[in-house]
């Protein structure tokens, strides 16, 4: 018995030892993970604004003006204007205060933004003077006037009331090709409309002219009422003449021309003083 009892529990144990192993064969080998080697940081980059072509000084800038350069932190030139949408907004319409070669960087001191202090005596020609007017939706060509544009102002005003009628009313032009350097308060050349400006007709129109002819245009706006004519970008079209003179009402009309002929009179007339009575007589 006690050998058979031996021979139960060595088989037992050996049953155990077989199961464990078995149980330890199924259970999933644990991997080990290789970690991957931490990236540093990119570094911090900003955008600052360019020149995109040369601007000469004096140019009023436009958007097409700019482009940007990204550059590490590191690297950012001091006083550069960093590229956000409030930069380009200010810098719309501003004046460069000295030749500016294609891709440098743009400072702070290499402009005069609308609304900094002597903007409008620096976009002046030396010599020149700003003289507004006062425009409608028709005198001021249905607000499609932009600062930059050339114009010429003529002046239409009607004579005394005992000029003939086909003189009764004449049209000359006072100023050509003078330049409009504002139109109410925006100063922005080659801007398209915003949603401050769109729809809104102009009220007063600021041209670039000679102390001469500011003196001139002073006067004319007490004769007559001023229209603006925009002149071609185009200068020197054939066909296209500067027209000279002045033009009346019969220049235009027919009727008017007709009405303000002479009517030959067949009447005579004599005057008889009388001491200090004086008659005067027709015959037909």
């Amino acid at each position: 018995m006690s050998l058979r009892l031996v021979v139960v529990v060595l088989v037992l144990l050996s049953a155990l030892a077989l199961g464990g192993i078995a149980w330890r064969a199924s259970q999933p080998v644990p991997q080990i993970l290789a970690h991957a080697p931490e990236q540093a940081p990119a570094p911090l980059t900003f955008n600052y604004l360019v020149t995109a072509h040369a601007l000469p000084a004096g140019t009023l800038t436009r958007d097409s003006d700019w482009t940007i350069h990204t550059v590490p932190a590191a690297k950012l030139p001091e006083h550069a204007i960093i590229d956000t949408p409030t930069a380009r907004a200010t810098l719309r319409g501003a004046l460069v205060r000295r030749y500016l070669d294609a891709g440098v960087p743009i400072f702070e001191s290499d402009i005069l933004r609308p609304r900094d202090r002597g903007f409008l005596a620096a976009v002046l020609a030396p010599g020149t003077r700003a003289l507004s007017i006062g425009v409608d939706a028709v005198s001021g060509v249905a607000g499609l006037i932009w600062p930059g544009d050339k114009v010429d102002v003529i002046l239409t005003q009607e004579m005394a009331h005992n000029a003939t009628p086909g003189k009764s009313i004449l049209g000359e032009t006072v100023l050509r090709d003078v330049r409009v350097i504002a139109v109410d308060q925006q100063i922005v050349q080659g801007a398209s409309a915003d949603a401050n400006v769109a729809g809104r007709l102009a009220r007063t129109v600021t041209l670039q002219v000679t102390s001469e002819d500011a003196e001139k245009l002073a006067v004319a706006q007490r004769l007559g009422r001023l229209e603006l004519a925009i002149r071609s970008a185009t200068e020197g079209r054939p066909g296209y003449g500067e027209g000279t003179g002045t033009m009346y009402g019969a220049d235009v009309s027919p009727a008017l021309a007709a009405a303000g002929k002479a009517v030959p009179s067949t009447a005579s007339h004599m005057l008889v003083i009388e001491g200090s009575q004086r008659s005067e007589f027709t015959f037909r």
